[in-house]
């Protein structure tokens, strides 16, 4: 589904690279960037098939795409694959760092030096790295970075999911203080915080009855789509709507949470 959002012209042949882009939020992000006319890396690790498929729904709609591959998790491949999108779409002016993970669920108790490295690897330092990659690039004519964290920074999370939500918390503060030291370059920083999405990481880490009960929670009475995300990560790109808006977490949950 591609909902429209009208004509944010300042997005028109903006160069954009989504990491995690493949499925769920990062596709359908890839996807409406595209259709404002952005020129977008769509970043991928194992699911080939359906980067694929983003890149040619993108092609197919009039727009403009690259596949770009790393392991979000090792640090000199996605530093390269940065450096491979800047030099392919002639530069950058915008970064999502939109991948990661829940690895799987496992209980504080229970967690292993195995298991912490695994999830803040892919979640935590590849926003450090991704970011201090782009640097250099959007520093050149200033531009914007978008985090995905997610509520569980906020709730702590729960069953089994410990270690996410508090490398969550991780990307969260990292946009705080990334937002002070680089909007002197013209930089802006934000994150955007999805609440219960259904989406494939859902269908890999909660049962149906786990999905029952966190809908339960939340007001709105449904769990969200990827589509419901992509109005607050276009706001934080568009300069003429955001311009003023740095360092800040938009909550996308349904009211699940109202921090």
């Amino acid at each position: 589904m591609t909902q429209s959002f009208g004509n944010l012209t300042d997005l028109n042949g903006k160069r954009v690279l989504i990491t995690g882009a493949s499925t769920g939020i990062g596709a359908a992000l890839a996807r409406a960037f595209a259709a404002q006319g952005a020129k977008v890396g769509v970043h991928y690790n194992c699911s080939k098939d359906a980067a694929q498929k983003v890149v040619q729904d993108i092609e197919d709609a009039g727009g403009a795409a690259i596949l770009i591959r790393a392991d979000a998790s090792n640090s000199s491949a996605l530093a390269a694959a940065v450096e491979e999108a800047a030099q392919t779409l002639g530069g950058l002016d915008g970064l999502i760092n939109n991948a990661g993970g829940m690895i799987k669920r496992v209980p504080y108790a229970e967690a292993t030096d195995e298991d912490y490295d695994r999830v803040m690897d892919l979640n935590a330092r590849s926003i450090v790295v991704a970011s201090k990659a782009a640097f250099p690039h959007l520093k050149k004519q200033g531009g914007f970075i978008i985090n995905t964290t997610s509520i569980a920074a906020r709730n702590g999370a729960g069953n089994g999911a410990g270690l996410y939500g508090s490398s969550k918390a991780f990307v969260s503060n990292v946009t705080r203080g990334m937002a002070k030291e680089w909007i002197g370059h013209r930089i802006r920083v934000n994150a955007v915080a999805p609440g219960v999405i259904a989406t494939p990481f859902h269908e890999r880490y909660s049962t149906n009855e786990q999905m029952k009960a966190m809908v339960a929670t939340i007001p709105q009475g449904r769990a969200g789509v990827a589509e419901d995300c992509v109005g607050a990560y276009l706001f934080l790109a568009s300069e003429a709507l955001s311009g003023y808006v740095i360092g800040q977490v938009i909550e996308v949950n349904g009211g699940q949470l109202m921090p």
